[in-house]
């Protein structure tokens, strides 16, 4: 068995929860904060056997963007930006997966 943590924007995590449920998967949401920007995410658990993290992973892929954005140059970001007005676009999005092995699991 498995454990698969996965960290999604907070705008594709309606969505992967639906995918998640309808392919038959459970999975327990927690919101959480942090990355680049320091903006709110969703933290996805969902235990599931081995034969199918794979179908999870694709399910996250397909439902899980990957934008870009644009944020200030330079050093310190808020300077950077009133002064010059010089922006970089950067990718953000998709979702971050950890897989753990699970020792034990219980359902009471």
């Amino acid at each position: 068995m498995k454990l698969i943590i996965a960290v999604v924007q907070d705008q594709d995590a309606e969505r992967t929860i639906k995918a998640l449920n309808e392919g038959g998967y459970r999975v327990t949401r927690v919101a959480s904060t942090g990355g680049f920007f320091s903006v709110g995410n969703t933290t996805l658990f969902c235990g599931v056997e081995n034969t199918n993290v794979d179908a999870v992973i694709a399910l996250l892929k397909q439902t899980c963007e990957r934008r870009t954005r644009l944020i200030p140059a330079g050093p310190n970001l808020v300077e950077s930006a009133a002064m010059m007005g010089a922006f970089v676009e950067v990718e953000v999005g998709g979702a971050t997966v950890f897989v753990l092995d699970v020792e034990r699991f219980e359902q009471t």
